[in-house]
């Protein structure tokens, strides 16, 4: 695992200004916080810094503002949200960087925490400008990083910024960062991977990163149909990107070289249309009709890949079997994550999952809380998946 320092090697802060980068680009409605869970997911790092004396300190973006002032998109707004999570009035300061942060910040005591205005009012974050992630260094002593979601992003709160003061991980990255190396860095072998979702062009390079690290790649949602079409099966109606079958195809002889197994669907669930509960047929994959189009894995395939992670000891999971935001379309995503949740719970799998829709579906199967490790990161997580650098991780690294 990279070589990062967390709060277990912060020393005394007591009466020090520690800058905290946070996500608190949370949804709203009418005016209030409507999801809280980025929120939630902060507390422990804001807690225990606030506990042990420390000026606490967050820096966070709202929104696309484009470097300008956006009365609409002001941290202002999340303000009350923050406050109710920590259970105790929280400040808000009105800039981040310059005599409007400093005046601001002068005035807190030790223990109190505050929230500084979104830093992308200020071109400087996004450019990741010298300047900028100097004139956010200036207000503090130490920087804490605990936003997971925005370490794919060089910019001056999560990059710059780490060079110019002592850099810790936070309680919430530190966590993402070992279940991340526990799945893909320095993971327990067989591993499998769930990679899923409506195409394969917008997980081309998920699909290269993990060939070469993984035992079992099990394709599924529409992307699959690409995959089976590479292979000779008449797809019918179904979503299928047929000018990237020789992509799929090359996918396909690099996983041989590596000595990774593809798994596709041999039995789908069809229907003539995408509609809730339309008539649907359960058949081999030759046998989809040109009116037909694929909507989910069958019940004999989904339960051979249940088989499958009971003979490995990891799994990463990265979108959903099939269309299952609308029934029956949901069975196979539903059916696999409840099998990989018993076999997380029985310890013999450790399970990590991130990403959107992902999220969204193991929400749906009613197991979120029984994975290993469940990331919301979006973004970043895809990019870890792909092998990308994480410049906000690798600014942390000792």
């Amino acid at each position: 695992m990279a070589d990062f320092k967390t709060l277990d090697d912060i020393g005394d802060v007591t009466g020090k200004k520690v800058l905290v980068r946070v996500d608190l680009n949370v949804p709203m409605s009418d005016g209030a916080v409507a999801d809280d869970t980025r929120i939630r997911a902060a507390m422990p790092t804001i807690r225990e810094l606030s506990d042990k004396g420390a000026i606490v300190l967050l820096l966070a973006h709202f929104g696309r503002p484009k470097g300008a002032k956006n009365p609409t998109q002001s941290l202002s707004l999340v303000i009350d949200g923050v406050a109710d999570v920590l259970g105790h009035s929280v400040m808000f300061i009105p800039d981040c960087i310059g005599e409007g942060a400093e005046a601001g910040v002068a005035v807190l005591a030790p223990g109190d925490v505050a929230v500084l205005e979104n830093t992308r009012f200020h071109a400087g974050e996004e450019k990741n400008d010298p300047a900028f992630a100097d004139a956010l260094a200036e207000i503090g002593d130490i920087y804490v990083n605990d936003a997971f979601s925005a370490a794919h992003r060089a910019h001056g709160s999560t990059e710059g910024i780490a060079h110019r003061l002592p850099a810790y991980a936070g309680r919430a990255m530190e966590a993402e960062l070992k279940a991340l190396d526990a799945a893909l860095g320095n993971p327990a072998h067989p591993v499998a991977a769930v990679v899923g979702g409506a195409k394969v062009s917008s997980k081309i390079d998920v699909l290269r990163n993990l060939v070469g690290k993984v035992d079992h790649l099990i394709i599924g949602g529409g992307m699959a149909n690409t995959f089976l079409a590479a292979r000779g099966v008449d797809v019918g109606k179904s979503l299928c990107e047929h000018d990237l079958v020789d992509t799929a195809n090359a996918i396909f002889d690099a996983a041989d070289a590596a000595g990774c197994t593809i798994h596709l669907p041999y039995d789908v669930v069809v229907a003539k249309e995408f509609a809730a509960n339309p008539p649907t047929r359960t058949v081999n994959i030759h046998e989809v009709a040109a009116d037909e189009m694929i909507l989910d894995v069958g019940p004999a395939a989904v339960e051979a890949l249940g088989d499958v992670l009971k003979s490995c000891r990891t799994l990463v999971w990265n979108g959903p079997l099939g269309a299952f935001e609308i029934a029956p379309f949901d069975a196979a995503t539903v059916a696999l994550a409840r099998t990989a949740a018993a076999l997380t719970r029985e310890g013999s799998l450790i399970s990590v999952a991130g990403g959107g829709d992902t999220v969204a579906a193991l929400n749906h199967a009613g197991v979120a809380d029984e994975f290993t490790f469940v990331s919301t990161a979006g973004g970043a997580f895809l990019e870890w998946m792909e092998g990308k650098p994480l410049p906000g991780v690798d600014a942390l690294k000792a």
